[in-house]
């Protein structure tokens, strides 16, 4: 089960796309956890055929998974990470727009709004029924399937993988003879994980079939091969969108975001185009590092630009591959090779070769995150401590008040507060056996598991509260009456029809609007940093 804060966002989340009703079923199974569908149908107060409409809608969506226990027979479970990527959805339309072009955006938009379609279904909704438009349509889909920003939905994919791995892991932890130790458990998990993880990738070979290319022509070539393949989109299967590669973008911009902040637009753009040179071998958000490119590869991608206006050289003739190789030696911290250096850089650059540190850089991005929401509520004492904390480990409040330079009766408040907030704990080392407190040793120290779940779910209850502020606007008597006027035919048309004070109050409402989409595309892009930029499975300490 998930906590309140992102369970509330669900519900929200559901009741904005899909109404009330459905709303109210995912909200007895967000809070209730895995359920079979008689309890889900007492508990909801629905008819079973309610029920049943609104599951078998979820489901489409990819927003319930099933399962078949021992106990209960098939039970339904709400995918939360499915639903909380529907926050997303407005960025993947655009980026498969900036990447493929405007056919691709509808194709994209026509799949998020049906959950999974097969590709004659996809023209049929799109109206294509032209030949041209036809063509361009299914290239642009082969396209899309091709490059994995499409993926087919699979039985698999409608069941909880949890079952799974808990009666794989089941399997390997019996195969150890005798106690099991930590090493042998651990190395059970990820061998139980990558079964799992095959089990899906085989599942997921489908989508593309060969087919023989016709040959044109009076005579044909003796190097051209009559039997030639090429892939086709099969028509039965049905595709849905691939979130991981959608979300590889996303972190990209991210990294080039940072390295501009942190340098300038020239360095930024070194980092662009290493990223964009192994674009197509990156998979999903997990990878620690991008596959090694060359620096002759990086300068053939930036022929056209001029990179000399973010440097000062002592000679004015300078050549592109210079400033490449300067700036790579800058991403890499190559004037400071120690462990706090190597955690500051972007790339690794040795023999030629340069490689993008994803888990480096995603580590710092969540440090940032810390820091910055530390530095907002207990100002910069807070973060002294906190960066002493991270940097030394364990200490107590006298060692922390005289590293600190800050006075006793300063740091046992901060120290109260921060814990408080759960950015710091606290580890209890006894004397003796009773464990009385007042002889008990109380060091200090940073969870950052801890910390970034805490500050996680309060970023999902801001959500919930931008979510019904939108909500709350938008059902104001006098905007609801404005917007319903809208949506009819003739003032669709001609919005002149409108009176001054409607158009007033229809401006004033787009306005808010606007404001409450940016604020909350904001926090989503904190929320990919805190959650989805830890799946490296790396721990940060």
């Amino acid at each position: 089960m998930t906590d309140s804060h992102t369970a509330r966002l669900c519900v929200e989340i559901i009741h904005s796309h899909f109404g009330p009703i459905t709303a109210s079923v995912a909200s007895a199974l967000l809070t209730r956890g895995r359920l079979p569908l008689p309890q889900l149908v007492r508990i909801s107060g629905h008819k079973i055929r309610t029920v049943l409409s609104s599951v078998l809608i979820l489901i489409q969506h990819n927003i319930l998974w099933h399962a078949r226990t021992d106990e209960d027979g098939e039970v339904l479970e709400v995918n939360v990470d499915e639903c909380l990527m529907r926050l997303r959805f407005g960025k993947f339309v655009y980026q498969a727009e900036e990447l493929f072009g405007k056919a691709a955006s509808e194709i994209v938009q026509t799949i998020l709004d049906h959950g999974k379609l097969r590709p004659p279904d996809i023209l049929s909704h799109l109206g294509a029924y032209e030949p041209k438009t036809v063509t361009l349509y299914t290239q642009t889909l082969h396209k899309l399937v091709s490059t994995s920003y499409l993926k087919p939905a699979t039985i698999l994919s409608h069941l909880s993988p949890r079952d799974k791995r808990i009666q794989y892991e089941a399997e390997e932890k019996a195969k150890i003879v005798g106690f099991p130790t930590a090493r042998e458990i651990r190395e059970a998990k990820e061998v139980a994980e990558a079964r799992l993880k095959r089990e899906e990738e085989e599942a997921e070979q489908v989508g593309l079939k060969r087919k023989a290319k016709e040959m044109t022509g009076h005579r044909p070539s003796k190097r051209k091969i009559v039997g030639e393949e090429e892939n086709a989109v099969e028509e039965t299967v049905y595709f849905r969108l691939n979130f991981d590669k959608f979300n590889v973008h996303i972190r990209n911009s991210l990294v080039v975001k940072a390295a501009k902040e942190r340098y300038n637009a020239d360095a930024a753009l070194v980092l662009h185009a290493a990223l964009k040179l192994t674009e197509s071998s990156q998979k999903n958000v997990s990878e620690v590092r991008s596959d090694p490119m060359s620096v002759a590869s990086i300068s053939l991608q930036l022929s056209e630009h001029d990179l000399s206006s973010g440097l000062v050289f002592s000679s004015k003739r300078t050549t592109n591959s210079s400033c490449i190789k300067d700036y790579l030696g800058m991403l890499s911290a190559a004037d400071n090779p120690t462990p706090a250096g190597r955690a500051g850089s972007f790339v690794s650059f040795s023999s030629s070769k340069v490689q993008v540190e994803f888990e480096i850089i995603g580590r710092r991005l969540r440090r940032r995150v810390l820091e910055s929401v530390t530095r907002e509520r207990h100002g910069a004492e807070g973060v002294r401590i906190l960066r002493l904390l991270l940097e030394t480990g364990k200490m107590d409040e006298k060692q922390v008040s005289k590293i600190a330079m800050m006075a006793p009766k300063d740091v046992r408040p901060l120290l109260a507060a921060l814990a408080a907030d759960s950015l710091i704990s606290t580890q209890e080392v006894p004397k003796s056996a009773d464990r009385n407190p007042t002889r008990t040793f109380y060091l200090w120290y940073v969870d950052l598991n801890k910390a970034y779940s805490v500050i996680l779910g309060n970023l999902h209850k801001t959500l919930f509260n931008m979510r019904m502020r939108c909500r709350a606007e938008m059902e104001a008597s006098d905007v609801k009456a404005v917007l319903e006027k809208r949506e009819r035919s003739d003032v669709s048309q001609d919005e002149s029809l409108l009176s001054r004070l409607e158009r007033d109050i229809l401006r004033e409402w787009e306005t808010k609007q606007k404001k409450l989409t940016v604020l909350e595309m904001r926090v989503e892009e904190t929320v990919f940093i805190l959650k989805d930029l830890r799946l490296l499975g790396i721990d940060d300490d």
